[in-house]
C-alpha cells in the first residue's frame, strides 16, 4: 500500500516538472532531485490526476501534484541505548530536547548514534513508519549541531496530523541564537540588502527564498527566483558588543533557514562552519577567544508549539539554553 503525498505548485515554477517538484515538496517528506526523478520515470507522480509522463513536462502554479510512495520496509537501522530528554510523552508523540552533535536520522556518514537509533530503542515498534526506513517517526528535523526541541510521531495519525501542520507553517518554533555583530534597525547597511525590512519593535524581516548551493552542496544559498520561499524574523535580545543574543522565529522551516538567512544579512552565527565565516572580534575584547573557539553553531530551538495532531489540545514546550549556549552567554556578559 502506498502513501499519498500531495501539494499544489507554487508561483513562477521552473519550466520541468522535476525541477518544480524539487523546489515544492513539502521540506518533511525528505525527497531528493535525484528520487523524484525516479519516481517520475516509474510513474508514481500523477499532475492533475494524470501519471507524468516525463520530466521535462511544464506545470503551472496551482497544478496538483500526488506521489505515490512505498509503504515504510522494516527498518534496518539497529536500535541504540541513547540517553534521550523526553520533554513530552502519549500514545501519539513524543517531544525531544536534542543535545547538540546528535544526528536526527542516519545517514552514509552517520550510520549510528542518531536520534532514529535511539528512538527504535526507546518505542520499540511503537513508532510512525510513515517516514520510511531511514526516518521512522521523523516529521522534522533540527541539524546535527543545533540543540533543542523537536517532536517525534509514534502513530501514523500523528505522522500526518503533524506533517500537515508543518506543511501549513501553523507549527510555532523560536529558536535562540549568537550572531557576529547587531542586526540594528537602525543600520542603514541593513536597510539596503535584498530581502530584508523592519516591523514593529525593531523586529527584522528576511524574506527571500533558499536553494542548494550551485556549488558547494552541503551548503543553502539565498536566492530570488526558483527557490523554496522562506520568511525568518529575528529580535535583538542582548548585546555583548560585537555579539547579540536574538530570537528567531521561522514563518517557513527551509533547511539552515535561520543560518542562511543571518549570513545573507552579515551576522552569521557565532561557531557556524558553514555559514558564519571568518570574521574575527577585536584583539583587545577579552571575550574573543571564548567566541572563537565555541564548537559550533550558537543555535538552539528553544520553544516548539502545535495543535495535538489527535485530540486538537494546542501543545506548547520551552527548553533552556544548554549548558555551553548558557556558559558562553556568561561569558559574554561578564559572569564567567
Amino acid at each position: 500500500m502506498s502513501d499519498i503525498v500531495a501539494f499544489r505548485i507554487g508561483a513562477n515554477p521552473p519550466d520541468r516538472l522535476d525541477k518544480a517538484l524539487a523546489r515544492d515538496v513539502p521540506g518533511n517528506v525528505h525527497l531528493s532531485r535525484t528520487r523524484l526523478v525516479r519516481l517520475i520515470t516509474e510513474g508514481a507522480v500523477r499532475v492533475d490526476g494524470a501519471v507524468a509522463q516525463t520530466v521535462k513536462a511544464s506545470v503551472s502554479e496551482g497544478t496538483l501534484v500526488e506521489i505515490a510512495l512505498e509503504a515504510a520496509t522494516a527498518v534496518d537501522t539497529l536500535p541504540e541505548t541513547i540517553p534521550l530528554t523526553v520533554v513530552f510523552e502519549d500514545d501519539h508523540l513524543l517531544v525531544i530536547d536534542k543535545p547538540a552533535g546528535m544526528v536526527v536520522h542516519p545517514a552514509p556518514g552517520s550510520p549510528r548514534g542518531t536520534l532514529v537509533n535511539a528512538l527504535l530503542a526507546y518505542c520499540g515498534e511503537n513508532i510512525s513508519g510513515v517516514g520510511g526506513q531511514k526516518r521512522p517517526g521523523i516529521v522534522h528535523r533540527i541539524d546535527k549541531d543545533t540543540s533543542g526541541l523537536l517532536v517525534v510521531a509514534k502513530s501514523d495519525a500523528a505522522h500526518h496530523g503533524l506533517a500537515a501542520q508543518f506543511a501549513a507553517h501553523s507549527v510555532h518554533r523560536l529558536y535562540v541564537a549568537l550572531c557576529h555583530g547587531i542586526p540594528n534597525a537602525a543600520d542603514p547597511r541593513l536597510r539596503g540588502v535584498r530581502g530584508v525590512s523592519f516591523e514593529q519593535n525593531g523586529v527584522l524581516k528576511i524574506t527571500s527564498q533558499i536553494a542548494r548551493h550551485k556549488t558547494h552542496r552541503q551548503r543553502q544559498a539565498v536566492v530570488f527566483a526558483n527557490g523554496r520561499h522562506a520568511v525568518t524574523r529575528v529580535k535583538v535580545l542582548e548585546t555583548f558588543g560585537n555579539v547579540a543574543l536574538i530570537e528567531c522565529w521561522l514563518e517557513t522551516g527551509r533547511t539552515h533557514q535561520i543560518r542562511v538567512h543571518m549570513a545573507h544579512v552579515g551576522h552569521g552565527l557565532i561557531g557556524d562552519p558553514l555559514y558564519g565565516g571568518s570574521r574575527k572580534l577585536p584583539k583587545n575584547d577579552l571575550t574573543a577567544d571564548a567566541v572563537q573557539r565555541f564548537p559550533r553553531q550558537a543555535l538552539h530551538a528553544a520553544e516548539l508549539g502545535f495543535q495535538h495532531p489527535v485530540d486538537g489540545n494546542a501543545l506548547h514546550f520551552k527548553s533552556a539554553l544548554h549548558d555551553d549556549m548558557a556558559t558562553l552567554v556568561n561569558v559574554l556578559n561578564g559572569s564567567d
